[in-house]
C-alpha cells in the first residue's frame, strides 16, 4: 500500500507499506515512511517521518520511533572484514521503547521493554538488549554484545563487539572498549578476540579505556580517563594509567543485594 499523489508529469509517493506487513489499526505512521513485508507492529506504536522498518522486524506496543530511523538493516561488510556473514533473523523490539531520530539498528538483534536508544546511536547485529536500559546520544554498539537491564551508556560512548555488560551497569560519555591486542595482525587473534566483560552494578567514569578481555569486577568505579590494563577486583575504586586499585567504594554507593 502506498499513498501516491500526481503532480504534472511528477509522481510522488508519501510512503510505502508492503501488503504482508503486520500493522495495528491505531498506529501513526509519518510521511515518507517505509515498512517491509512480514514487519510486525503492535498496537499503539508512533512511527516518525522518513524512518525505514526493514522485512521481519517486529515492534513491540506503545513503542515510539523518531524521524529517520532505520530498524532492520543487514550489515554490509567491507572486503576487508573479518566478520562471518550469516543469515539474521528479524530485530525484535518490545514493548513501551523509544527509538530516536536517526538511529540505526541491525537485524538479528532483540530489545527487551521500556529501553531507549537515543538519537544517532547505533546497535549491530546479533546483540542482546536488556529492559529499562538506556543508549545514550551518538552511542555505538558492536555487534555479539550483550547488556543487561537497567544499565545506561552515555553520549558517544563505543561499545565494542564480543561484550557482556551486566544488569545496573553505568557507561560515562566518551568510553573507548577495544577486543583486539594484535589490532588485526596475525591469525591467533581471532580465538582471542574479546571485548570487557562488566560485572553487575560496575561504573566506568567518561573517557575510561578498556582493554580486551578484562573483567571489571561488581561494583567497580573506574575513574574518568583510566586505563584498564586488566581485571579489577569488585567493590573498589580504580584509576590511573594503568589503572589500580585505590580504596573501596563507599557502602552508600553499593546496590542493594
Amino acid at each position: 500500500m502506498d499513498e501516491v499523489f500526481v503532480i504534472g508529469r511528477i509522481t510522488l509517493r508519501t510512503s510505502y507499506i508492503d501488503p504482508s506487513a503486520d500493522i495495528s489499526m491505531d498506529t501513526e505512521i509519518g510521511e515518507f515512511a517505509v515498512i517491509e513485508a512480514e514487519a510486525k507492529i503492535a498496537a499503539g506504536c508512533r512511527i516518525g517521518h522518513h524512518v525505514i522498518i526493514h522485512r521481519g522486524t517486529i515492534l513491540g506496543s506503545n513503542t515510539v520511533v523518531g524521524d529517520h530511523a532505520v530498524l532492520g538493516k543487514l550489515p554490509q561488510l567491507a572486503k576487508t572484514s573479518t566478520v562471518e556473514q550469516k543469515v539474521l533473523g528479524p530485530l525484535k523490539i518490545g514493548a513501551n521503547c523509544q527509538i530516536g531520530t536517526g538511529a540505526i539498528m541491525y537485524a538479528g538483534t532483540t530489545v527487551d521493554e521500556d529501553t531507549m536508544v537515543a538519537d544517532l546511536a547505533s546497535v549491530r547485529e546479533n546483540c542482546r538488549i536488556g529492559k529499562a536500559v538506556l543508549i545514550g546520544r551518538g552511542v555505538a554498539v558492536e555487534n555479539n554484545t550483550s547488556i543487561g537491564d537497567f544499565t545506561k551508556i552515555q553520549t558517544n560512548a563505543y561499545i565494542t563487539a564480543y561484550m557482556e555488560l551486566a544488569d545496573h551497569v553505568f557507561i560515562a560519555p566518551m568510553v573507548t572498549t577495544t577486543n583486539d591486542n594484535f589490532m588485526g595482525r596475525t591469525e591467533k587473534r581471532f580465538a582471542l578476540r574479546k571485548g570487557a566483560t562488566i560485572k553487575r552494578g560496575a561504573r566506568v567514569g567518561g573517557n575510561a579505556i578498556l582493554l580486551p578481555g578484562v573483567t571489571v569486577g561488581e561494583e567497580s568505579f573506574i575513574a574518568a580517563g583510566s586505563i584498564v590494563t586488566k581485571d579489577t577486583p569488585p567493590g573498589q575504586v580504580v584509576k590511573g594509567v594503568p589503572a589500580k586499585p585505590l580504596r573501596p567504594v563507599p557502602e552508600d554507593e553499593l546496590l542493594p543485594k
